[in-house]
């Protein structure tokens, strides 16, 4: 494989404002308090915190609470201050909070699965509660009478849950790499669809209900965006990551996707430009542009006389091509591309420097990632590593 070239590093870049230290335990999931200097985690620790800027400037906890299990997941609506809490042992438990965030009341256990929860959302305008496990279930309950109104059964493991309020569409990705759409009514859901684009299993969703655009990252170390509102089929791929992609979130103000690796990486995709499908790959057994036989083209060779070639394909117009006629390697933003891949020639001599022009933002976060929450308002992104460090970030220089 030829050797990738990674972007050149920019100027503008996240400001790191607070490191928040103290759990034993990696931190699986956190969110921005709004409107305050504040900050909720859960952790594997079994631990719930809710961490306060002090006078001194430092992240303290004005709440330490210990759960019965590990702590996989939450969900935290702040209109209601209502705190949904997913366990290892596969229940999940509700809080809310105080008004000063020095206090929380339990409300009620859910019961939700046979194993870990691996994601919750809060729904406050149906008052529901969904969730996936690792069970291969997705349940919903309402969030009221805390009584389980359906279920089903996903293909593997979720990893990714999201959902439309508008058309009461949930979307789940799952660890095969497959992404599930239900039609979820009271107490009964429809299968819509499934789909797949990842050559491995999907990590995150991201819905962005203006534009009607799903994103999904996975293991594969791409994203993917869906036009679902489009009902015209198109996936949109971004290859801006050396490992996993672990988390994502969207800024509508300013469309830009903010994606965050394993290996630490943070990307902003300028999402406000028009971008271009990857073609499908061509098949055939000799080369599209010489017509030298591949490999397994035992006529041809003997025919001609001539060595089989190994198979490469462009990235540009999806042909079939050997080595010597995809000699060149160029970045190709517009279809996703960021890091330079392989053309070929013809393809390599047609692409303008307006079209290799950067659409995403490198950093680097210094911390392996394993979830990331975004804040609107002020601009700032907050980033949980395998570090046990929950860092706050200023975005603006770089979502603006």
């Amino acid at each position: 494989m030829a050797a990738e070239i990674q972007p050149k590093p920019l100027t503008r870049k996240p400001i790191l404002l607070q490191r928040v230290e103290g759990s034993q335990e990696v931190v699986n999931m956190a969110v921005i308090v709004p409107k305050e200097e504040g900050v909720i985690s859960v952790s594997e620790d079994r631990t719930v915190r809710v961490w306060l800027k002090r006078d001194s400037g430092q992240y303290w906890p004005s709440i330490y609470h210990a759960m019965p299990s590990p702590c996989s997941c939450m969900s935290f609506n702040p209109e209601t201050r209502r705190l949904s809490i997913g366990l290892d042992n596969g229940t999940i438990s509700e809080f809310i909070l105080s008004e000063d965030y020095n206090k929380m009341t339990p409300v009620k256990n859910y019961h939700a699965h046979q194993s870990r929860v691996t994601m919750i959302l809060f729904v406050l305008e149906l008052e529901w509660v969904l969730s996936t496990g690792q069970d291969k279930q997705f349940a919903w309950h309402c969030s009221e009478s805390g009584q389980r109104l359906g279920g089903y059964r996903t293909s593997a493991v979720a990893s990714g849950l999201q959902f439309d309020v508008e058309t009461r569409h949930v979307f789940i990705g799952d660890h095969s790499g497959q992404v599930t759409i239900l039609k979820l009514e009271q107490e009964n859901c429809t299968l819509v669809t499934t789909f797949r684009g990842h050559t491995g299993g999907v990590t995150a969703l991201c819905w962005d209900p203006v534009q009607r655009v799903l994103f999904s990252g996975s293991s594969d170390h791409s994203v993917i965006m869906w036009d679902i509102g489009g009902r015209k089929g198109t996936a949109i791929e971004l290859q801006g990551h050396n490992d996993r992609v672990q988390a994502l979130s969207y800024a509508q103000h300013t469309r830009q996707l903010i994606s965050c690796g394993g290996d630490g990486g943070i990307v902003v995709w300028n999402m406000d430009v028009e971008r271009q499908e990857t073609p499908e790959w061509l098949d055939s057994d000799s080369c599209q542009k010489c017509d030298q036989p591949f490999f397994w083209n035992f006529k041809q060779m003997w025919d001609t006389k001539k060595i089989g070639l190994r198979q490469h394909h462009c990235r540009k117009c999806g042909k079939a091509v050997c080595g010597k006629c995809s000699s060149k390697r160029s970045s190709i933003p517009l279809m996703g591309f960021e890091f330079e891949v392989r053309v070929c020639d013809s393809c390599h001599e047609a692409i303008t420097d307006e079209e290799r022009a950067p659409t995403a933002t490198f950093h680097d976060s210094k911390h392996n990632i394993v979830h990331v929450h975004f804040d609107a308002t002020r601009g700032w992104l907050l980033t949980s590593g395998t570090d046990k460090v929950i860092k706050l970030w200023d975005m603006t220089p770089v979502v603006s």
